[in-house]
């Protein structure tokens, strides 16, 4: 099940790194429990990030490492989740983390969660009594869709559940609870024949995949939903927008109707697990000509050759762990530590809008996010 082996139990499994990062100090993996009436299984009480570290000729290199610590302290602030730990203690604990995991490449996962206090436990709805924890996991994941799907591209479905409304769940947030929403999406595609499911948001308008950002490339312009259509302010999305600019291509952010996806010369789905994912048919319906399109693969090469380190990246984008100095000591891996909760609070800044919002197929103008 670790690096060394990448079995368990008979089963080839996922190559994990056998130490995570706990509220500070490094454990082992083994010791990585919570208790059962912790309130993050009961209400969700949880805020999490998925971040990619690439094999480069330089080793690992982690993307866009402070982008995505940035919209996990976000997500940390929006559920008023005060905590000791800062913008630099969340890089240097994953920079160490894979060090440590001797993984070229591998997927990084801080979680930051309510747990329980045995003893004062608090079993209500109100999260405020019950301590938080933070850990950070690292292991070898593939292509989340599929080997085959970055050349070839998956056969989707527009979902029959929507995305959350705004002033319900708060969709900048990457939260285990908003997740729920997207098992929904995801396990009625896969059942229906279908590698993932497109949402909707509350107007009927295109709002993103499961876990995924989307695409609309039509008459060579590249589009995407803004995020008044409830989607995650994504990081790939924000690198596509930026790869998109570099190249010279035309990139718009609109409202996108259903009926759009239909006519499109090309769509991909864009996020940190999916990476680029061209689509190639929508509901049955094929898309341009079946598979990757022209300017998919353009988009995909260059961001391929960015994460690769071959190319250049339009800003900081990778962060070396060979050559990346570590800020404080770490202590060596230990027994599991105990939960801890922390009044200190830590300030943190929005991510800045990237493009003019426009529309697709419709009369009106939405606001800028």
């Amino acid at each position: 099940m670790f690096s060394t082996s990448g079995k368990a139990k008979g089963v080839t499994g996922p190559r994990i790194c056998d130490v995570v990062w706990h509220n500070g100090q490094f454990i082992k993996w083994n010791d990585a429990r919570v208790h059962v009436m912790s309130h993050v299984l009961h209400y969700g009480s949880s805020v999490f990030e998925g971040i990619r570290c690439y094999a480069t000729e330089r080793g690992p290199a982690v993307f866009r490492l402070r982008e995505h610590m940035q919209r996990f302290l976000n997500s940390a602030k929006i559920y008023r989740m005060d905590h000791q730990w800062s913008m630099d203690d969340f890089c240097d604990a994953s920079v160490e983390l894979v060090r440590r995991s001797g993984l070229a490449q591998c997927y990084i996962r801080p979680i930051l969660f309510r747990s329980l206090d045995e003893e004062h436990p608090a079993f209500g709805v109100n999260p405020f009594p019950n301590p938080l924890a933070c850990y950070i996991g690292a292991w070898d994941w593939g292509k989340y869709l599929g080997d085959e799907a970055i050349e070839r591209g998956v056969d989707v479905c527009v979902s029959s559940w929507n995305r959350l409304t705004p002033n319900s769940m708060p969709a900048m947030a990457k939260s285990g609870a908003n997740y729920m929403n997207s098992q929904l999406i995801k396990m009625e595609a896969l059942l229906n024949g279908f590698a993932e499911g497109i949402a909707l948001d509350d107007r009927g308008y295109v709002s993103e995949g499961s876990g995924e950002n989307i695409f609309l490339v039509s008459n060579g312009v590249v589009n995407t939903p803004p995020l008044s259509s409830s989607v995650l302010p994504g990081i790939t999305r924000d690198s596509v927008i930026q790869i998109c600019q570099e190249l010279g291509i035309t990139i718009k952010e609109r409202s996108i109707q259903r009926a759009a996806l239909y006519v499109s010369d090309e769509l991909f789905f864009s996020g940190t697990a999916a990476e680029i994912t061209p689509i190639r048919s929508v509901d049955r319906i094929t898309i341009g000509n079946g598979g990757r399109g022209d300017l998919t693969a353009k988009i995909q090469d260059a961001f391929f050759e960015i994460t690769s380190g071959k190319r250049e990246p339009p800003g900081s984008w990778l962060t070396y762990v060979r050559e990346e100095k570590v800020r404080t000591a770490v202590p060596p891996a230990t027994g599991a530590g105990e939960n801890g909760a922390s009044d200190k609070k830590r300030t943190t800044s929005k991510m800045s809008p990237t493009i003019e919002p426009e529309l697709v197929a419709t009369g009106h103008a939405v606001a800028a996010d």
